[in-house]
């Protein structure tokens, strides 16, 4: 049992083997918010040795580099033998430490930081909701939904009497400008409302026809 390790995915593990920062170091994460939390960092001693070694027989002169870097190797083969036992009980050391800042939900079974935890239910705040923030919240909800059935009747009642059936122009079939119902074209002048009347038939002739849609009888100039 003095073996095993139990751990969960809200963990990062930061920790390098070798060089001068060689050492140990986690990172534990909230499951809910993403709040973190970091162990401190602890010297590895043998890795660290290792890079000093080798950056001091690479400045040495050849027989001393030689020997310099036997040495060095024999310490980085001692320092990749104890890594992962070393860095098992580092993070099983900050587990312990991390386990005073995270509480496991007895509902989902996250990881949760004070924050989103809910001590007397046992349970995260997403799992237990404080009841008066989610009063709050309904409210805040239903203010928004009557203002917006309140901005849309205002809406509609803004444009009572608006004449809605007669056809207007959009586009000047002169000059091709855009006119958005305009009686006339803000470019060219053109005369947009009210088209002419049929000589032969009576009925509207659109602005720029040449010939009476229904009888076929020529616009007038």
């Amino acid at each position: 049992m003095a073996n095993e390790l139990w751990f969960t995915e809200n963990s990062r593990d930061l920790s390098q083997s070798g060089g001068d920062d060689a050492g140990f170091e986690f990172e534990f994460y909230c499951q809910r918010c993403g709040d973190t939390w970091r162990s401190g960092f602890e010297n590895y001693s043998l890795g660290r040795a290792t890079g000093w070694l080798r950056r001091a027989s690479g400045m040495a002169s050849n027989a001393a580099s030689n020997v310099g870097w036997d040495v060095a190797n024999t310490v980085g083969g001692l320092a990749d033998a104890g890594w992962h036992r070393a860095r098992d009980a580092a993070f099983q050391r900050a587990i312990g430490q991390a386990q005073s800042h995270f509480h496991r939900c007895a509902h989902c079974t996250q990881h949760v930081c004070d924050n989103c935890w809910s001590a007397d239910r046992g349970m995260c705040r997403y799992c237990a909701p404080d009841l008066q923030a989610e009063v709050e919240q309904a409210r805040a909800e239903g203010q928004v939904a009557a203002a917006r059935q309140a901005a849309s009747e205002a809406g509609a009642q803004s444009v009572e009497g608006m004449d809605v059936v007669t056809e207007h122009q959009l586009v000047c079939p002169q000059c091709r400008a855009e006119v958005h119902g305009a009686k006339f074209c803000p470019e060219c002048g053109h005369k947009l409302t009210d088209p002419a009347s049929c000589g032969g038939c009576g009925q509207a002739v659109p602005a720029g026809a040449k010939f009476c849609p229904e009888c076929g009888t020529p616009a007038a100039g």
